[in-house]
């Protein structure tokens, strides 16, 4: 070996690491002391997060996981709260789905103490599957389509009123468009002027003017009987990634993702290094790189370092969804069985921040 070989390895060595390599992290399992499905996960800062499942279960840590506390919602004991929006120890919104009055969204505002219920459906085709909130005050929730319509509910005054998106303002909806109630995470939000929905007809229904107009942009991903957009996550205005496929094939990964680098109007299929299987849940992970991308499903995890475009399978068991605190290196996944892993991402090159 020569002395400029040498030195071109000793070099190599000290590059970073190669956006297809996944980010040193660990999964540290937590005891919640329940054993029920956990579709819902919000995670708040290093220390607090909320997780909420079936039975009317919501749970709540403020000491990074070690302990996760029930705060229970008072005559919710049969529904299943299949999203969880928190913006601190404090203040909480739990979606709970199903037909009729099995549709409903509660707020706490003092850590689940007490909750108030503020949306509770009256409409026997309504069927509520997810939610997501810009702050305290500005929130979105989606239902399955009604007699062909798509059904988005609007609160501009934290939650006190939910105000349906007018008819005329929306995109007709597909045969048997909805959404899937999987993990809490088929809308998303990015400041208060932007947000999308991916739909099982693996549609993006977005607006990029606080919900006054509404638009519809087909995906390449997959769509079928149990098959379609599971998750939807937007790093800036423009990148996004969705993902899903079929639920009831977890191992397989046939057209399941697509990414979009101009706000959802047009998307582009992954093919090559691709996810490797189905996956419920997206999210951008900041803290581990600018373009970083976290997709679990119950089958594991995929990581991508270039907003979606390649992936590599990582470490780490299977959840149904995940939430990474906000500027901050630390998130939780959640799942079946009462499952909950803190994730912490160990990477040198990620400072931890307190």
């Amino acid at each position: 070996m020569t002395r400029t070989t040498i030195l071109l390895f000793a070099s190599l060595s000290l590059l970073p690491q190669t956006p297809q390599t996944p980010p040193p992290a660990s999964w540290q399992p937590q005891a919640t002391g329940v054993a029920v499905r956990l579709r819902g996960v919000s995670a708040v800062s290093p220390t607090v997060a909320w997780a909420s499942g079936g039975n009317g279960t919501v749970l709540r840590t403020i000491d990074g996981g070690r302990t996760w506390t029930p705060r229970r919602v008072p005559g919710a004991e049969r529904l299943d709260f299949r999203d969880v929006d928190a913006m601190s120890d404090r203040v909480a919104y739990v979606l709970s789905i199903g037909p009729g009055d099995s549709s409903r969204i509660y707020k706490t505002r003092d850590g689940g103490a007490e909750w108030t219920l503020q949306f509770e459906n009256n409409d026997p085709k309504i069927f509520l599957d997810a939610m997501a909130f810009v702050d305290e005050t500005l929130g979105y929730t989606v239902s399955d389509s009604v007699d062909g319509r798509l059904v988005i509910l609007v609160t501009s005054n934290g939650g006190r009123t939910w105000e349906r998106v007018a008819d005329d303002r929306l995109p007709p909806a597909l045969p048997g468009e909805g959404a899937f109630a999987a993990s809490g995470t088929n809308v998303a939000v990015f400041g208060r002027e932007h947000v999308w929905i991916g739909t099982s007809a693996s549609r993006v229904i977005r607006s990029s003017d606080g919900g006054r107009t509404w638009t519809a942009s087909a995906t390449p991903v997959a769509t079928g009987p149990a098959t379609g957009i599971f998750s939807i996550a937007f790093r800036d205005a423009l990148h996004g990634v969705v993902v899903g496929g079929n639920y009831r094939q977890e191992s397989a990964a046939v057209d399941n993702v697509a990414v979009t680098s101009d706000g959802g109007a047009t998307w582009t299929p992954v093919s090559g290094r691709a996810l490797s299987g189905f996956r419920s849940v997206v999210a951008f992970a900041p803290a581990a790189g600018a373009q970083s991308v976290i997709a679990i499903g119950p089958t594991g995890v995929d990581w991508s370092f270039d907003d979606g475009r390649s992936w590599t399978p990582a470490a780490g068991d299977g959840f149904d969804t995940v939430s990474l605190a906000p500027h901050a290196i630390v998130g939780w996944a959640a799942g079946q069985g009462g499952r909950i892993s803190k994730l912490t991402l160990t990477s040198r090159n990620v400072a931890p921040r307190r």
